[in-house]
């Protein structure tokens, strides 16, 4: 450790790209470069260079480096926050226990791949490097970053499993949020999806498709080089079109530069569903989703029409429909959404991890932390038992370490 330098990086720009691919390859047990695009370095560089994650929009970011010499040994991509927005973990209440004390909660320091509720954040490290080591001598520099900026708070959202237990062991809390998971037990096709349903849902989801189909409408697939630059100019008219509709609630983050640079620098990860009426690249409506490895992740959708189950086709079916005949494995369409149960996206827990410098404010969080999580596991367990499959049907899970609530530190 002693022959370590730490460095502090505003600017993804300051990182070398092929030695931060080196280390997103390297780590054991966690997803790759080709199978996690959020934490690739062009994907993150382009959120910054496009001025959608910079720090009048409240995203500052803050990447803490060790380097030995010129060569860079491990790394935590951070970001200072002015707010709660984007992450999809509502600390708003950790926000307002703060004022009741006194505290200034903001600016808070975030570790995730922003605007991206997407498991698998974590430190990356060189091979051959002592992870655990490394992992409790970062959180001791985080610390000391904060104690000297006077920020209250460190969070690390949406954790990879295989490094949350290093975290943990080294004073990090524990809190449970829920996500929505499908993951395919070995479906042939969409036929055999739906027959995992009950008859009634089944039902329903004929229903739903064919009203699509009955307005005329076609939905097609487009992934990687099929996709030409204009369509992904295309979806973020789309995008920006469906965040004016919830007006200052809308949640619009990614700049009409971070589209045009994904055309071209991030397009072996897209996969765009357009809904048509004629030529695929005249869409209607569309969506985006993200391919790496053999999982999918729904992030964007649009549409001109106001059309009944449009929705569900362009952002869950059609793309469920395309994940079987790609061999994809899990498919997570984004945040938020019960509605998602009757499609058969399965409930699940997801951690994210924190620390605070304030030991009164620490300690009430931490009293409550437990208890919370054992409430959030209890609502999934319920959440899951109404879920419309068939009696012989036994849904996939994804158990992991991030289902267990481990004792607080002492």
């Amino acid at each position: 450790m002693a022959d370590l330098q730490a460095r502090w990086h505003q600017a993804m720009a300051e990182l070398p790209q092929d030695q931060w691919q080196e280390l997103l390859a390297n780590h054991q047990g966690a997803p790759d470069s080709a199978s996690l695009p959020f934490y690739d370095w062009n994907w993150l560089q382009l959120l910054e260079a496009s001025g959608s994650i910079v720090p009048r929009q409240g995203w500052q970011p803050c990447h803490l480096g060790l380097w030995r010499g010129e060569r860079l040994v491990a790394v935590a991509p951070l970001y200072l926050k002015g707010h709660s927005y984007g992450e999809f973990v509502f600390d708003q209440s950790f926000a307002q226990v703060a004022g009741q004390l006194g505290l200034r909660y903001y600016p808070k320091l975030v570790g995730m791949s922003p605007l991206s509720p997407v498991q698998g954040y974590r430190f990356l490290f060189a091979a051959g490097e002592n992870a655990a080591e490394l992992t409790a001598a970062m959180l001791e520099l985080i610390d000391d970053f904060c104690a000297r900026n006077d920020i209250l708070s460190c969070n690390f959202l949406y954790v990879d499993p295989a490094w949350q237990p290093l975290a943990e062991e080294a004073g990090c809390a524990l809190w449970l949020n829920q996500q929505s998971q499908w993951t395919n037990p070995g479906h042939a096709d969409f036929e055999a999806y739906l027959a995992s349903f009950n008859a009634n849902q089944r039902r329903n989801i004929r229903r739903e498709r064919r009203s699509v189909r009955d307005a005329g409408l076609t939905v097609t697939p487009l992934a990687g080089e099929q996709i030409p630059a204009v369509l992904v100019r295309r979806m973020h008219d789309f995008y920006e079109q469906h965040c004016s509709r919830w007006g200052a609630w809308g949640s619009k983050y990614l700049t009409e530069a971070f589209f045009e640079a994904a055309a071209c620098e991030l397009r072996q990860h897209l996969v765009l569903f357009s809904a048509h009426r004629g030529d695929p690249l005249e869409p209607l409506a569309m969506s985006l989703c993200v391919r790496g490895g053999d999982s999918l992740w729904g992030r964007y959708w649009g549409s001109d029409l106001e059309l009944d189950n449009l929705h569900f086709e362009v952002c869950y079916y059609a793309p469920i429909e395309w994940a079987i005949a790609q061999g994809i494995r899990q498919f997570d369409p984004g945040a938020g959404g019960r509605h998602k149960r009757r499609r058969g996206f399965i409930a699940e827990p997801r951690a994210s991890l924190h620390r605070w410098s304030q030991p009164r404010f620490a300690g009430i969080l931490r009293q409550w932390l437990p208890g919370a999580n054992r409430q959030l596991l209890a609502a999934i367990e319920a959440d899951n038992a109404e879920l419309p499959f068939n009696a012989a049907y036994d849904p996939p899970h994804a158990p992991s370490r991030s289902h267990e609530s481990s004792p607080e530190p002492g």
